[in-house]
């Protein structure tokens, strides 16, 4: 009299798990903004208007706030300056200038400090600099090394008589307000804010787990990866420029790329960059921290917590509001946090 009844069960859970696969993929969320930590939003909201003129002050869940475009970049008034250390996920965010001279001039025009990119020289005290990184030498190509020279390749260069290119374009950094770095790359179409830069711990697994929890896909560069083979060790030799004099690991890195929003066009994406962590130190959590979370925008919260429950992701907060629209709060691969907020 059993048997019947351990088919139809087997049956019922065949069916369940076919329907499961059959159904249509939740769409990728869209990038919704930037949280910060801040000690005065009022005033770092003037800053960003100052330095990128297409920004403008809004209201957000009543709360004051920059709009990028179609992106928002988010404030929580805190009483104290919002630590930057011990290491987090993000590291920095920036935007595309129209043009990357003419920013710089704004820039030292209005007194925003930039931020000195190191060259590697070895010659006189080592502080060799520049502000933009084409009036150094040009990056010296490998896999994800693209953007920089290793010390074997600047003595390269150097033997080689290789000069700067100065070209018109390029990417730099200002400082901002509560410790914050901010990268300006150009020349582009249109000024808007168009990335989060980030470590990671195993930067292809983390892109995996972004393709397989967000639906999202891949951004960076270099070959395709599985969960089988994505921890790959990092490169030995750090590269420059780079915003600390003894350089920078730029491999591994990857990322992925969302859309900035319902109604947006790839032209209007937001990337999410990583390179491998730089140190041995585990990654920090990143709540509380001057860049808290990242959010991203889906039109049914509730498939998407089913969904993501359902794969075991790490939830921080459980439903919650945000002003009018509910959200749920992730965390990442490491330790970033990452607001899910329904906007319909």
């Amino acid at each position: 009299m059993k048997f019947p009844t351990v088919l139809l069960i087997v049956t019922l859970y065949a069916t369940a798990a076919t329907q499961a696969q059959d159904a249509p993929a939740l769409a990728t969320p869209g990038f919704h903004h930037l949280h910060l930590n801040s000690t005065n939003p009022e005033a770092a909201i003037d800053f960003y208007m100052k330095n990128f003129l297409s920004t403008s002050k809004v209201t957000f869940a009543g709360q004051p706030a920059l709009k990028a475009g179609r992106v928002y970049v988010l404030f929580t008034k805190v009483s104290s300056a919002p630590p930057l250390k011990p290491q987090s996920a993000f590291w920095h965010f920036g935007w595309h200038v129209t043009d990357e001279r003419a920013a710089q001039k704004h820039y030292q025009d209005i007194g925003t400090k930039l931020l000195p990119l190191y060259t590697g020289n070895d010659t006189g005290d080592g502080d060799g600099s520049v502000w933009i990184n084409s009036d150094t030498w040009p990056g010296g190509g490998g896999p994800g090394g693209a953007l920089g020279r290793t010390k074997t390749q600047i003595a390269e260069a150097k033997e080689k008589n290789i000069q700067p290119t100065h070209a018109p374009a390029g990417f730099a950094y200002i400082g901002g307000p509560d410790g914050a770095m901010i990268e300006y790359q150009g020349n582009m179409p249109a000024e808007r804010f168009n990335h989060v830069h980030m470590y990671q711990d195993d930067p292809f697994c983390a892109q995996l787990w972004y393709q397989k929890h967000l639906n999202v896909r891949a951004g960076g560069r270099g070959p395709t990866y599985t969960e089988a083979n994505c921890k790959v060790e990092p490169g030995t030799e750090k590269s420059w420029p780079a915003l600390e004099k003894d350089g920078m690991y730029r491999v591994p890195g990857a990322g992925v790329a969302f859309d900035a929003n319902a109604g947006s066009t790839p032209a209007d994406s937001v990337t999410m960059q990583w390179y491998v962590r730089q140190d041995d130190k585990p990654l920090a959590p990143t709540r509380g921290q001057m860049m808290d979370h990242v959010g991203l925008s889906v039109t049914d919260l509730d498939a998407w917590v089913s969904k993501l429950k359902a794969e075991n992701v790490k939830f921080l907060q459980q439903m919650y509001r945000v002003g009018d629209y509910r959200a749920v709060m992730i965390e990442g691969p490491s330790r970033e946090a990452i607001e899910l907020m329904e906007v319909k």
